[in-house]
């Protein structure tokens, strides 16, 4: 049961994700003229499928771990094509075939399957944005209302009678909207009795507390300031939002999934140079990890951190399917480029051996990011142990 609380969010997410992928590559291939011979959803065995009346075959296969669009004259799902079957093809068929369109057809229905994942993710942060307002930051960092989340055993918000879940509203009769200006007026209020009024369980109260004289590392180095022991809450649903337009929603979304392409791209190139650790790389198992520890707040969170969680993916999958090696969306585009500027394709021999090569990258990285996925749970679980 503890695995499938895991397996089910895992598998869900991804075939969103790549639905939502293959989909782009199916929409445009079709507004491109290409007939579209299957599209699948999984690998393996057919579970379930139906052929529409333009003859392409739906399915859904017995492992879940990715999918395909396989256009006409198309040797398998990876859009190598079949140059014998497509020889022997009259001519009139040979026009709906992938690789019977010109370059620029071709580029363009590539380049829509990671374009629709970075769509869905703008979708996503766009609906976030209209439904509950833009996050409210200060000094790059999310302000959060004054909600209590844990107490320090044995400090004064202990002895305070401070309890996980508190509200503070007032602090001396002076109004407390944040949890940075409960920080700021505790900090400096060292032995000194504070009144705070806060709301638990729907029922105000009072408490009296006397912040402790600690030191503690500030802005401007070591300072002794008061601490009550409070942690502030990690709640998403504790986040200070202001409300935005449906304009500004449309421009914040683009925003925020421009800022994760940003930040993933630096994230490699430091990879690269040596500044970031390989290992922080996660495969299909630190997916499903996070998938089913997300999913097991949805009791008591909702399904927001979910399809938040989709989003930030979806922006991965586009990215990764963007990079220049043979197999992925990426090296299909290199391939164009260099065929727009040659006047010709490469021959079909070399093709084949840059498949090979990509598919021996792709495999590599997807055996490393599962061995770090493996080593984590592997020391947590020693952890655990000890």
């Amino acid at each position: 049961m503890n695995l499938l609380i895991y397996i089910v969010p895992f598998v869900i997410v991804l075939s969103i994700i790549v639905f939502v992928h293959e989909y782009g590559h199916f929409i445009v291939g079709r507004l491109c003229g290409i007939k579209v011979d299957a599209f699948s959803l999984g690998f393996g065995p057919e579970l379930f499928a139906f052929d529409d009346r333009k003859g392409t075959r739906w399915r859904i296969a017995a492992i879940p771990l990715g999918g395909y669009v396989k256009f006409h004259g198309d040797a398998n799902g990876a859009s190598m094509s079949d140059a014998e079957a497509i020889a022997t093809m009259p001519a009139e068929e040979r026009s709906v075939t992938f690789f019977g369109q010109p370059v620029w057809k071709r580029a363009a229905t590539v380049f829509a399957g990671p374009a629709f994942n970075f769509l869905l993710a703008i979708a996503i942060f766009f609906g976030l944005f209209v439904a509950f307002g833009q996050p409210v930051f200060v000094d790059g960092e999310p302000v959060l209302t004054p909600r209590i989340s844990a107490v320090d055993p044995g400090r004064a918000g202990a002895r305070g009678g401070f309890l996980p879940g508190d509200l503070v509203q007032s602090i001396d009769g002076q109004a407390i909207d944040s949890f940075a200006k409960l920080q700021q007026i505790v900090s400096g209020s060292a032995g000194r009795d504070l009144h705070i009024q806060l709301l638990r369980d729907g029922q105000e109260k009072t408490l009296t507390a006397t912040p402790d004289l600690v030191e503690a590392d500030t802005p401007k180095g070591k300072m002794k300031i008061g601490r009550l022991g409070l942690k502030s809450s990690e709640d998403f649903r504790d986040l200070v939002l202001r409300p935005c337009s449906v304009p500004e929603a449309l421009l914040l979304a683009v925003d925020e999934t421009w800022s994760i392409v940003e930040k993933t791209g630096r994230f490699f190139g430091a990879l690269l140079s040596g500044h970031e650790n390989a290992s922080q790389l996660s495969g299909p198992i630190g997916i499903a990890q996070a998938s089913g520890q997300i999913a097991k707040k949805i009791p008591k969170l909702g399904v927001w951190p979910m399809i938040n969680w989709i989003a930030l993916l979806s922006v991965s999958v586009g990215l990764l399917n963007l990079m220049p090696v043979p197999l992925l969306d990426g090296g299909h585009l290199m391939f164009f480029v260099i065929e727009a500027l040659r006047g010709r394709a490469l021959n079909q021999r070399v093709q084949e051996y840059a498949f090979r090569v990509g598919l021996a990258m792709v495999g590599s990285l997807m055996l490393f990011a599962t061995y770090n996925d493996l080593a984590r749970s592997l020391r947590r679980l020693v952890g655990a142990g000890s």
